[in-house]
C-alpha cells in the first residue's frame, strides 16, 4: 500500500508535525532561493539533493574542491527573543562561507539545515531570505536545505540553523603556512562587531551578572543592546576573492571563535612568528562594553571575541600598497597590523599581540 491516509496525517500533526506549514515554508522561501541562482545550478528547490554542473570546473588546470560547515552558536538566542530572523542567516553564511576562502577557494553552493519546534512558515522564510541575501552577497548559490520540525525536542518558538558549502581553489594556489615568509605584512579586515562568536560569554555578563534587557538603549553603542547583539556578520569572501586577484597573498586567518591570536597562529608555521601591534586600530565599543560590564580580563576577552578585527591577510612586502588598495575599492576597511619574523623552529607563541590599543 502507498500514500499516506487522511487518518494518518491527522495522526502526525496530532504528534506536533504540521506538513502543511512547512509546505507554506517552501512556497514562501523559493523566491529568496531564486535570487542565489548561479548559471551552474541544475534543477529547482525541491528534489532530494541539490544539483551544481561541475563541468565548467574545467578551466581550471587543477581543481581541487574545498568544503566547510558550521553554524552562529547561540546567537539564535538573541534573535529568538527580539522576534528578528533575517540577520541570522547572514551570520551562517558567513561563518562558512569565510572559511573557506582562506584557503583562496571561491564559495560554489551551499545548503542549510534548520531545526524548530514548530514550522511557522513566515519565520522559516525570513531565515531563509538572509541566508539567501547573504549567498548574493558571497556569490554563491543556495542549491537546497532541509527544515525539520522536533516537537518535544525544541520549543515552539525555538530553532536552530547549520549549513554547508563547496567551493574550489587551483591546487596550486592554495594558500596555507607553507607559502608564509618572514617579512610579510599582516593586513587586518574590519570586523562588523562581535559577529557571531563569543554569544555565550556576551549573554552571561549581560543578562546573567548585569541583568540588562534587549531593549536597554546603551549610549555607547548608540542603539539598544539587543540591535548591537544582532549586528550580522561581515561576509568577507568577495572582499578576499579581489584581494586574491590584485596581489600576492600568502595566507589568510578568519578569526572566529578563539580569538585573533590564535585563529593567525594556525596558518603560520613553527619557523615564523608574527607581532601585531594593538595601537594600529581601536575595537569597537561592543568589546570595551563587554570588558566593562562584565570585568573581564584582557587575556579572556582577546581569547574568545575577534577585538574588531575579522579576517587577517599575510601579504608580500611590495604587494601591500596593492592589496590596501583592492579592498579600500571594496569599501572595506583593512590597515596594516603588524609582519611576520623568522624564529628558530618552535621557539614560544607563533602569534603576539603587542601594545595597547588606539583610544576610540
Amino acid at each position: 500500500m502507498t500514500g499516506t491516509s487522511a487518518t494518518e496525517q491527522s495522526a502526525y500533526a496530532q504528534a506536533g508535525v504540521d506538513i502543511e506549514a512547512g509546505d507554506r515554508a517552501v512556497e514562501l522561501m523559493k523566491e529568496w532561493v531564486g535570487k542565489t541562482r548561479r548559471p551552474e545550478v541544475l534543477g529547482g528547490l525541491g528534489g532530494f539533493a541539490g544539483l551544481f554542473d561541475a563541468a565548467p570546473l574545467a578551466r581550471l588546470r587543477h581543481p581541487v574542491l574545498a568544503t566547510s560547515t558550521d553554524g552562529v552558536g547561540t546567537k539564535v538566542a538573541i534573535a529568538q527573543a527580539m522576534d528578528v530572523h533575517d540577520t541570522i542567516g547572514f551570520d551562517l553564511v558567513g561563518m562558512v562561507v569565510d572559511d573557506l576562502v582562506v584557503c583562496g577557494a571561491e564559495p560554489l553552493f551551499m545548503t542549510d539545515y534548520i531545526a524548530t519546534g514548530k514550522v511557522v512558515p513566515e519565520r522559516i522564510a525570513a531565515i531563509v531570505k538572509g541566508i539567501a541575501e547573504a549567498c548574493v552577497q558571497a556569490g554563491c548559490a543556495l542549491v537546497g536545505g532541509e527544515t525539520a520540525e522536533h516537537p518535544g525536542l525544541l520549543e515552539p518558538d525555538e530553532y536552530d540553523v547549520a549549513g554547508a558549502a563547496t567551493g574550489v581553489v587551483e591546487r596550486d594556489a592554495i594558500l596555507g603556512p607553507d607559502r608564509v615568509q618572514p617579512g610579510d605584512i599582516a593586513i587586518a579586515m574590519a570586523s562588523s562587531g562581535l559577529h557571531s562568536n563569543g554569544y555565550s560569554l556576551a549573554r552571561h555578563v549581560f543578562f546573567t551578572q548585569a541583568g540588562w534587557a534587549l531593549d536597554r538603549d546603551v549610549p555607547e553603542l548608540g542603539r539598544t543592546l539587543g540591535e548591537e547583539l544582532l549586528v550580522p556578520t561581515r561576509i568577507y569572501s568577495g572582499d578576499c576573492l579581489r584581494l586574491l586577484a590584485e596581489a600576492e597573498v600568502h595566507a589568510m586567518s578568519h578569526v572566529t571563535g578563539g580569538g585573533l591570536a590564535n585563529n593567525l597562529a594556525r596558518v603560520v608555521p613553527d619557523s615564523i612568528r608574527v607581532r601585531i601591534d594593538r595601537g594600529t586600530w581601536a575595537p569597537p565599543p561592543i568589546f570595551d562594553v563587554v570588558q566593562q560590564v562584565g570585568r573581564v580580563s584582557q587575556p579572556d576577552l582577546e581569547a574568545t571575541l575577534n577585538m574588531g578585527v575579522g579576517m587577517v591577510a599575510l601579504v608580500a612586502p611590495d604587494a601591500v600598497d596593492a592589496a590596501l588598495a583592492a579592498l579600500a575599492d571594496r569599501g572595506l576597511p583593512a590597515w596594516i597590523c603588524g609582519a611576520a619574523e623568522a624564529v628558530p623552529l618552535g621557539d614560544g607563541e607563533r602569534v603576539v599581540l603587542e601594545g595597547n590599543h588606539a583610544p576610540a
